[in-house]
């Protein structure tokens, strides 16, 4: 399969739907949860799935139950069992599709099925912000994520695998991984800083509201294997907004937030931050990226109602599996709470 996939707004969301209903078909625990996950963010999609995925859901879980209840051994990968175990205690009645409101400067987003997600390293102690590639850990190459990539091509000199991502946060949330059998750790190098600049100018000519983001090793990244993360949106995220001294405005923001318009000065900030061992979250445009430097993640606190602070977060944008929080998270503990990550 080609880039053509990106040729157009209308084209890729349609091949994002379409391969992603036909998901359902397989018998497979994580692509069930994939579909679910990533249906709950598009309510209408949510909708018409729902009936296939009720279906599906029962058959799975009347599966488990005889297995568990028989001592069988599951031979499911921990995670997809460990998510799916929590989804029948919880039982799929209760997920609901993503909901949002705006918090004075900030977005706030219901997002039931993050709840669900498994930690790896988002939420763990890590140290420096560098680790080598780990073969034995989670990452890209791993036989069972295979039915989760919907493109892999050949573009310019890099090969490119594009993966669903499994427990979303953005529209059309995917993840690009770029010459994934290198087995690259997540470290940004001048290489494929170039790669994700280049990439994002394709997007941006066909794609109204294409973003490419990034989340530094120790900036709550999940995984250790190079990757970026791609979305559409159909309003800009708030760390874009002009009242920002960074775009010019008049009040400054909770973060250090610099932009950068052209790729060569861009990489020789990021060269400083790598040579600091400082960690970063990047967010890259149209011709333009913006840098946000910050607190290691070991050296903050996670709120309870959220599990991770990385590049949508440092955006502006919070997500909470928390009903009851959604609607009472106010301005001032957003700004309190983006400011404990300024450095």
């Amino acid at each position: 399969m080609s880039m053509d996939i990106f040729s157009s707004e209308n084209t890729f969301r349609e091949h994002f739907k379409h391969r992603l209903q036909g998901l359902l078909s397989h018998d497979d625990l994580g692509v069930f949860i994939l579909v679910l996950a990533n249906a709950g963010l598009d309510e209408q999609l949510f909708n018409s799935l729902m009936p296939e995925l009720e279906s599906k859901y029962q058959r799975l879980a009347q599966h488990y139950r005889h297995a568990i209840s028989a001592g069988k051994v599951l031979s499911d990968p921990p995670d997809d069992l460990m998510v799916f175990l929590k989804l029948m205690a919880m039982t799929l009645e209760q997920v609901k599709p993503a909901a949002y409101r705006m918090e004075q400067a900030w977005e706030v987003q219901f997002n039931h099925l993050r709840s669900l997600r498994p930690p790896r390293m988002a939420q763990t102690r890590v140290s420096g912000t560098r680790v080598p590639f780990d073969p034995d850990g989670f990452h890209f190459n791993k036989a069972f994520l295979q039915k989760e990539k919907f493109l892999q091509t050949q573009w310019q000199t890099y090969e490119l695998s594009v993966f669903y991502n499994k427990f979303p946060f953005a529209g059309f949330h995917s993840l690009l991984v770029p010459d994934p059998h290198a087995c690259l750790n997540q470290y940004l190098t001048r290489h494929y800083h170039q790669f994700a600049w280049d990439l994002m100018q394709i997007f941006a000519a066909n794609l109204p509201g294409a973003g490419i983001a990034y989340n530094a090793y120790g900036a709550f990244c999940s995984v250790n294997h190079l990757h970026f993360h791609f979305y559409l949106r159909s309003t800009r995220l708030p760390v874009m907004d002009e009242c920002w001294q960074h775009n010019g405005g008049d009040s400054a923001y909770p973060v250090d937030c610099r932009v950068f318009r052209d790729c060569q000065h861009a990489w020789e900030y990021l060269d400083q931050l790598n040579q600091q061992q400082i960690a970063y979250n990047l967010i890259y445009q149209q011709h333009k990226l913006f840098v946000l430097a910050r607190k290691h993640q070991s050296d903050i606190r996670i709120p309870s109602w959220c599990n991770g602070l990385g590049w949508y977060e440092l955006a502006g944008g919070f997500t909470t599996f928390n009903q009851p929080l959604f609607r009472e998270l106010d301005g001032l503990q957003l700004d309190a709470l983006l400011a404990s990550l300024k450095r």
